[in-house]
């Protein structure tokens, strides 16, 4: 058996912020820290951007993942499609990494009357909202995707629904992290976080203790998992579990827009595959691939492209999205000085990654706190007894 050297317990001193969670939301917040001169050290469980961020389709959805009563997301997305080209830019140029930033725009569809009803209904609401999307007749859909059905009903433009490969831009945000100085220490789980009476908190892996300035805690579903958190600190998430796959497309045009159906949705990547997803599963963290989620998937994909089903099937898998209590992220400061918060993005991650980091880097190294961080506050949720 190994001994653990006295020395190799004794607490380690690391400057300016610790963050805890290496997906696109911790690596995007520290390069900004980064970039700022502020020193920082990220802890990843395991590899960075293997869990949800690795998971998702990287669609950037702003008409098509509108809400009844859900303004406030939509306030978010809208103010992180403004930053993106510039972020993209920014980020491609620094690490000499694409990350495949399509701007084919988006295309919902309806298949029968009811869903054309339902469409209707959402594409009214879009309207209200000011977003730049237009109705289409059948015709004019197929013209646009010839791949899809041809019994299509109805459908509805979003240009303004752009999208990337996401796993593309993991690896760039992961260069970008090193590149600009960032400690990163993979496989180093956080075995529990100390909270001290005063300064901010402490956080151990193991045998070693880490002393930082500051403490973010971005560590997507397991956010609410960390041990050593007050109940009434813990960051009220959930892990919601989508399955998906994805086809080999015959073409580069064989779709060009993300397609969206009452039952699927497929995103077309630059590398040939064809996303399609996603289940919504309150299932914990199991990771079961199951058959008759693969089989709802295909049916869906199907019954809009008929023609998937001479398609190779190229990967299955699952993710867990961060879900919180009103489905809208949980950022800012704890009431514990010091202590930061920066999970629960449920489906919208990768689409609110520039305005997160944004804003968590301003906080903490500026103070500032726009209207909408603070609405996003997590004081929303905990309050001590």
């Amino acid at each position: 058996m190994t001994s653990v050297k006295a020395a190799d317990k004794a607490p380690l001193n690391v400057p300016g912020t610790l963050i805890i969670g290496g997906g696109v939301i911790g690596l995007a917040i520290g390069w900004r820290l980064l970039q700022r001169g502020e020193p920082v050290t990220l802890l990843e469980r395991g590899e960075t951007g293997r869990e949800a961020s690795h998971a998702a389709a990287g669609m950037l959805a702003i008409a098509n993942e509108v809400h009844f009563q859900e303004d406030l997301n939509l306030l978010l997305r809208l103010e992180s499609m403004r930053l993106y080209p510039e972020f993209v830019s920014e980020l491609e140029g620094f690490t000499g990494q694409a990350v495949d930033y399509r701007t084919d725009g988006a295309i919902a569809i309806s298949l029968h009357a009811d869903e054309t009803a339902e469409l209707r209904n959402l594409y009214e609401y879009q309207l209200e909202r000011k977003l730049p999307v237009r109705w289409l007749r059948g015709e004019e859909v197929r013209e646009l995707e010839p791949s899809l059905a041809g019994f299509v009903v109805g459908g509805v433009l979003c240009p303004m629904d752009h999208q990337v490969d996401n796993r593309r831009l993991v690896a760039a945000l992961r260069t970008a992290f090193v590149k600009a100085g960032g400690q990163l220490r993979e496989h180093c789980a956080v075995t529990r976080v100390n909270l001290g009476e005063s300064g901010p908190p402490t956080v151990e892996t193991g045998e070693q203790t880490w002393n930082a300035q500051r403490v973010v805690l971005a560590a997507g579903s397991w956010s609410g998992l960390v041990p050593g958190l007050e109940s009434w600190l813990r960051p009220l998430v959930r892990p919601v579990k989508g399955q998906m796959l994805a086809l080999r497309m015959p073409a580069p045009d064989f779709l060009v827009r993300m397609i969206k159906t009452p039952d699927v949705y497929m995103a077309p990547k630059s590398d040939g595959r064809l996303v399609i997803g996603a289940t919504v599963e309150e299932m914990g963290f199991n990771r079961d691939l199951t058959a008759g989620a693969m089989y709802e998937l295909l049916k869906g994909a199907w019954r809009a492209v008929p023609s998937v089903y001479e398609l190779p099937i190229d990967e299955m898998w699952c993710g867990f999205r961060p879900g919180s209590r009103d489905n809208a992220p949980i950022l800012g400061e704890t009431e514990v000085p010091g202590f930061y918060v920066a999970t629960g993005h449920y489906r919208n991650g990768i689409v609110n990654t520039p305005v997160t980091a944004k804003y968590l880097a301003g906080l903490i190294l500026d103070g500032a706190q726009p209207e909408l961080l603070r609405r996003l506050s997590p004081r929303r949720f905990t309050k001590p007894e």
